[in-house]
């Protein structure tokens, strides 16, 4: 247990980025996590609002407290209350950490914007936060509370991404379209902040630290201004693919 939660420091060797430890860690949630979305969400498909909800409540409470838990321990491993101020909930994919909730517990718009939101970046949080994770699984071994508790959060975005979509929760008005841009602007826009203040990488908004954002910042040649503005342009991006995919297809179901 003490080598599990990493009191004392890792004595194991990291099994490394890629490696068939990681990749079998990360396949088995990826395939746990699509199975319980799509049998929960077909499930509930048919059922109230109030029926729906709650799986996502569940969600939001479980996410919430596997993250708050393994700040806590961090914390208490590293000797240092104050470390929680690089674990604030500013990355991409941490983000969920605060807009499930309000997806889960919020009405009106705000509700509507919130699930929409978690529709588009939860799946590729969990891909990003598993797969792509270099920052991770290059450091820690693939069984330790930093890759398990992160495997766990990042699959349950996904989870909620893929549940609400199959049990048809999802909105994608265009209305809440602008709502979801300012979400990821604010994001942004706080974790860039805080890099500033606390020295930071939030958001990876200065450097891709083994993940794919590396491609992006070698494209700019380490630029520390066009690097943010095209992380958040690349954001912008994928918000419109995805909302341009959506309406396809539903135009498509519909024709």
């Amino acid at each position: 247990m003490r080598e599990f939660f990493g009191f004392g420091g890792y004595t194991r060797i990291p099994e490394g980025y890629f490696s068939w430890q990681h990749l079998t860690f990360v396949t088995c949630l990826m395939i746990v996590m699509a199975l319980s979305a799509f049998l929960l969400g077909k499930k509930n498909a048919l059922r109230s609002e109030k029926a729906k909800n709650r799986v996502l409540i569940v969600t939001a409470i479980v996410m919430d407290a596997i993250e708050l838990a393994r700040i806590v321990i961090v914390c208490f491993r590293l000797h240092d209350p104050m470390h929680w101020i690089y674990e604030l909930p500013l990355f991409m994919c941490s983000i969920h950490f605060i807009v499930l909730p309000l997806a889960a517990f919020s009405k009106g718009r705000l509700r509507e914007a919130s699930l929409d939101f978690v529709v588009i970046f939860g799946i590729l949080a969990a891909l990003f936060g598993t797969y792509f994770a270099g920052q991770n699984y290059g450091a820690y071994p693939v069984l330790s509370l930093d890759n398990v508790a992160s495997g766990l959060t990042h699959s349950l975005s996904g989870f909620a991404s893929l549940y609400i979509l199959r049990a048809r929760m999802a909105s994608m008005e265009k209305r809440n379209i602008p709502i979801t841009f300012g979400i990821i602007t604010g994001g942004c826009l706080l974790a860039y902040i805080a890099n500033a203040i606390i020295d930071y990488n939030y958001m990876f908004l200065r450097r891709g630290d083994g993940t794919p954002y590396d491609l992006f910042l070698n494209l700019v040649k380490g630029n520390q201004i066009l690097y943010p503005i095209l992380v958040l342009l690349l954001f912008f991006g994928y918000i419109a693919l995805f909302y341009g995919a959506y309406f396809l297809i539903c135009k498509h179901k519909k024709a």
